[in-house]
Order: C-alpha cells, then structure tokens, then sequence
C-alpha cells in the first residue's frame, strides 16, 4: 500500500473562474488515497457544494497570511 501523499495547488492571484476550474481538474486526476491543499485568496463558496456531489470531504481554514487553506480528499 503507498502512502498517503498531499499535493499542493496555489490558486492564490488567480481570477474566478480559474481557481475553480484548476481544482476540479486537479481532483479528477488525484489518486484516491491522496489529497489536495488548495491555496487561495477568497473563501471558495461555490466549491463545497460541487465537493460534497462528488464524494470528497474537506477541511477549510484562514491562514494566518489571510489566503485560505482547502484540505481536500475523498470521502472515505
């Protein structure tokens, strides 16, 4: 069995959609026992819904610099 690994996106600078759109892409190509930090300027609203339709379970929180840090994996 491999070990777990975290893959980093940094979306930060980005303009909507983009952010968005690189995360989905990112997920459909993430191993099922991996997960994803996604780094970002604004609170991604729209994306915890279309995560939870999809099977994958996230932790969100504001980092100390003020960007946003999205833990993603599947749910298990």
């Amino acid at each position: 069995m491999k070990d777990e690994q975290t893959h980093l996106l940094d979306v930060r600078g980005l303009e909507p959609p983009e952010p968005l759109e690189r995360v989905l892409e990112a997920l459909d190509t993430l191993a099922s026992d991996n997960s994803l930090l996604m780094l970002i300027d604004r609170e991604p609203r729209p994306l915890y819904g279309i995560l939870d339709k999809n099977g994958y379970a996230y932790q969100a929180g504001l980092a100390d610099s003020g960007h946003y840090e999205i833990l993603i994996r599947r749910k298990r």
